[in-house]
């Protein structure tokens, strides 16, 4: 055999050079922009998809696409990735799309071909029905391109709306979003952020002093505390990076894949007919006073395990994951402690958003009640409350997936029936023998009633009040009468309140409900 040593040594240059080309590309920026990264307590774009995926599963698409916008001397600066590090790999074996935005190029600022690359992501996500997980770090559009990069922010958004309800899209915040890109994570389904590192907002802080003349800085604008806890727009704010990347990784192991799948399973040796005899006495005998809903709920949950979305945000009502015998549940909870559990505009839009992401993923909804009402004054008024409760009635309301309802205390007026009640296609809808499900509460009841009567006798007007007051007590303050006319399935014992529920979840788990045929609905935003 004759070696054609001209050939090999060809051969063997490309191979170096795409070696070499490959190791530049891994630099991104180069040396001094990761330090300058690094510097800000920041890791990199690459860092941060090797602390999400599963080790060696990466696989990076267009690692050598750049841009071609020759405006303003960009002609004369190339770097290999342009920007965004994209490609696919495993969480605990699952495949998931990532696409990380690289900060040491250009600040991570959108060109058009950055955009290409993020689009093919979430469109593979889509065809192979995995979830995409956006790793965000970006100065905005890029400049230099002008209604090219607006263009390609639009392309991302339609994806962003055409992959909803189709797969979970998740996404992390780890630096600036700025302007028209702070869109694409308001469309996904989770948004996670970092404290003191990352910001979002539509206008920066010299926008908002010219305009306005407010001055604030990027935390108090548009930090993760500020959308954690005021605005709602942050689902998640982490201490540091690595703790938001393993939130992420905790979160996606609670959800399916995509629509058409179910959440995986999940073992456990917590036993499904496990009681717990302080809940017969959690509940006070004080109607007013409070007691806290946590404990309920890591009661019932396999392995007292609760993962909370929104924690900081509406405090009033809880929302978040949990397994029950090792399937998912989504977990729905007036919070007593808080603003006695009533709900708000912020509560509604909360639970609603929740409600509507597990039914779209084939969640089942477990919803815990304890409501007095919707809070009033004019300040909810002015705010739309109504168009705000109505947003969570119609969620529930629209959801198919199973739905599990106990009605631990109070369940009154109009927040009785927009909590999962029967009325809205509850599949099992529970009490406590402590429920009150009522319009009103019993002493308001009889101010409305009987007012005339209490006025017009001031001598007997404490005892009329208390004779009608236990004669209203007797009615409603309890679950019997709503059990009686079926509105209720059951009053059990609270002890027994994991077994009940998860027994009623394995009886719906094969469930199929229809919905009339439409275009789609319309929601009231």
């Amino acid at each position: 055999m004759i070696f054609n040593h001209s050939t090999m040594s060809i051969q063997t240059d490309n191979i170096q050079k795409l070696v070499e080309r490959r190791a530049k590309a891994r630099l991104g920026g180069g040396e001094k922009r990761i330090e300058a990264q690094h510097a800000k307590g920041k890791l990199t774009a690459r860092e941060r998809i090797a602390l999400l995926l599963d080790e060696g599963s990466f696989e990076e698409y267009d690692m050598f696409v750049q841009h071609r916008c020759t405006n303003f001397g960009m002609d004369q600066q190339h770097f290999d990735g342009d920007g965004v590090v994209t490609g696919c790999g495993t969480v605990d074996g699952r495949l998931v799309y990532v696409f990380a935005q690289d900060f040491t190029v250009a600040g991570g600022s959108l060109s058009k071909t950055m955009s290409e690359k993020i689009c093919k992501v979430m469109d593979l996500a889509v065809r192979a029905g995995a979830p995409v997980i956006g790793l965000n770090d970006s100065g905005g559009a890029r400049i230099q391109e002008g209604i090219d990069a607006l263009a390609g922010f639009g392309e991302i958004f339609e994806r962003n709306i055409l992959a909803s309800g189709v797969v979970p899209q998740i996404s992390g915040i780890f630096g600036p979003c700025a302007g028209g890109a702070v869109y694409s994570p308001a469309l996904t389904d989770f948004t996670l952020m970092v404290k003191n590192t990352s910001y979002m907002y539509l206008t920066g802080p010299a926008v908002v002093k010219s305009v306005t003349g407010e001055e604030v800085d990027h935390e108090s604008l548009g930090g993760a505390s500020v959308h954690a806890s005021k605005s709602g727009v942050a689902h998640f704010a982490a201490a540091s990076e690595e703790e938001g990347i393993a939130t992420i990784k905790e979160l996606l192991s609670f959800l399916p894949q995509n629509n058409r799948e179910e959440a995986p399973v999940v073992a456990t040796n917590d036993p499904v007919s496990r009681t717990d005899d302080a809940l017969n006495d959690i509940i006070p005998d004080n109607p007013n006073k409070a007691y806290d809903m946590y404990g309920v709920i890591r009661s019932i949950v396999d392995d007292n395990r609760f993962f909370e979305v929104h924690k900081d945000f509406a405090k009033n009502i809880i929302v978040g994951f949990a397994h029950m015998n090792g399937r998912s549940v989504g977990i729905v909870a007036n919070q007593p402690d808080v603003l006695a559990g009533v709900l708000d505009i912020n509560a509604s839009r909360k639970a609603a958003r929740f409600v509507r992401f597990c039914d779209a993923f084939n969640i089942p909804l477990v919803t815990l009640v304890d409501v007095p009402g919707f809070l009033p004054g004019t300040q909810q008024e002015y705010g739309a409350i109504i168009t705000n409760g109505a947003k969570l009635l119609y969620a529930y309301g629209e959801a198919t997936v199973p739905k599990v309802t106990v009605t631990l205390r109070k369940g009154y007026g109009g927040a009785h029936i927009v909590m999962s009640c029967k009325q809205l296609r509850g599949d099992v809808n529970y009490a406590w023998p402590t429920a009150n499900i009522a319009v009103m509460g019993a002493d308001g009841a009889v101010n409305v009633l009987y007012a005339k009567d209490i006025k017009d006798d001031p001598e007997n007007a404490q005892k009329i009040f208390d004779e009608k007051k236990k004669e209203y007590e007797d009615l409603f303050s309890n679950p019997y009468q709503a059990a009686q006319k079926g509105y209720i399935d059951d009053i059990i014992e609270p002890r027994n309140t994991r077994f009940r529920v998860i027994r009623a979840l394995e009886q719906l788990a094969n469930k199929q409900q229809e919905v009339p045929a439409k275009k789609h609905d319309n929601l009231p935003l």
